[in-house]
């Protein structure tokens, strides 16, 4: 059995979902694509050496009955429009983040999907398939640790063009600890401050960097989170809970301990894609699997949701300097269910 895909936007990760759904993963042909750079389409389908239809818009592409599923990598305001089409059309759809630009926009596509009574939609947050956090989960839901008290966590980049602007700390950086924290923990987030340290001296004028973002969940654990773009020295992601009985901390990737002229050296990583390289294979192969059974397993729509509303907090004690507290709507039952990815 085969799940015929189609893509929406291939600018760099629709490639690298192109790349890797064609040459590394099973059980999905890329089967139709479309950007709204029709040639630059073309260019790509040709690389790949593709056998997929090129289409004018991601509505075409979504109706065309020989699509059986739709990624959907597009510019981030293009999300809800496309998803919720997907839903209407009654396909799995896999969106990388943001689900849309809005918490409203988010909650649009929540109720379309209640309203069409099936899971359709899973939202690209990766981190929940890198086998560090897995083993990391593993410890806290096996109670090795014992309760978990305070989370310290640093998202930290070797450095970011003038064009990062400074929401997207919290939005396109941060957001990945949002959700996976969360996901974590088994826990909702209640408050939020985001703290300004002294700023480096790398950093574009219109940017400050790093941040301090402290978050309180419902239970009471705390959980510290740096975010850091300009670094220096890698790329560098850091998980660590105190519990209770322990503490456990996120294995760094591996890498070749080096003894030479009377140095002892590892690597470190300076590419986000090579760190979650293995992550992104097991994420679409869970969803080409999960799809083709007619399931959800990944982040769903309502995590998009969550992550939506919480960095909209985020966004809004930075600027005040004030604790903003996170409301969330009532969980509705059609999304409690518990994600735990298999092995694939």
């Amino acid at each position: 059995m085969e799940l015929k895909i189609g893509v929406i936007g291939i600018g760099a990760i629709g490639q690298d979902h192109m790349k890797r759904i064609t040459n590394t993963l099973s059980k999905g042909r890329v089967v139709a694509v479309t950007d709204v750079n029709r040639q630059q389409a073309k260019a790509i389908v040709d690389a790949f050496s593709l056998d997929a239809r090129i289409y004018e818009d991601g509505h075409q592409l979504i109706q065309s009955d020989e699509v059986d599923a739709v990624i959907v990598t597009s510019w981030g305001p293009t999300h809800e429009e496309y998803v919720l089409a997907a839903i209407e059309a009654n396909k799995p759809v896999f969106c990388e983040k943001p689900l849309a630009t809005t918490a409203e926009g988010c909650i649009r596509i929540v109720e379309a999907e209640m309203k069409k009574g099936k899971l359709l939609v899973q939202v690209g947050y990766m981190r929940r398939y890198d086998s560090g956090y897995r083993a990391l989960k593993q410890v806290l839901d096996e109670g090795q640790v014992g309760e978990p008290l305070i989370i310290h966590a640093a998202h930290r980049n070797q450095t970011v063009p003038d064009t990062y602007t400074g929401d997207m700390s919290i939005v396109d950086t941060f957001i990945h600890e949002i959700d996976v924290h969360r996901w974590l923990l088994n826990d909702e987030y209640v408050s939020v401050q985001v703290i300004a340290p002294k700023k480096t001296q790398q950093a574009a004028e219109h940017l400050q960097d790093p941040l301090i973002v402290i978050m309180k969940t419902q239970q009471g654990t705390i959980i510290n989170g740096e975010i850091f773009v300009h670094c220096q020295y890698g790329y560098d992601i850091q998980c660590q809970i105190v519990g209770e009985n322990g503490m456990a901390s996120l294995p760094d990737p591996a890498s070749v301990v080096l003894h030479s002229q009377a140095t002892r050296s590892t690597n470190i990583l300076t590419d986000w894609q090579h760190r979650f390289k293995a992550a992104y294979d097991e994420e679409l192969q869970d969803w080409i699997n999960s799809s083709l059974k007619g399931e959800v397993n990944g982040p769903t729509a309502w995590d998009g949701y969550v992550a939506a509303v919480t960095a909209d907090a985020c966004l809004k004690a930075k600027a005040t300097g004030e604790t903003t507290p996170i409301h969330l709507q009532e969980r509705p039952a059609f999304y409690h269910q518990s994600f735990v990815p298999e092995k694939v």
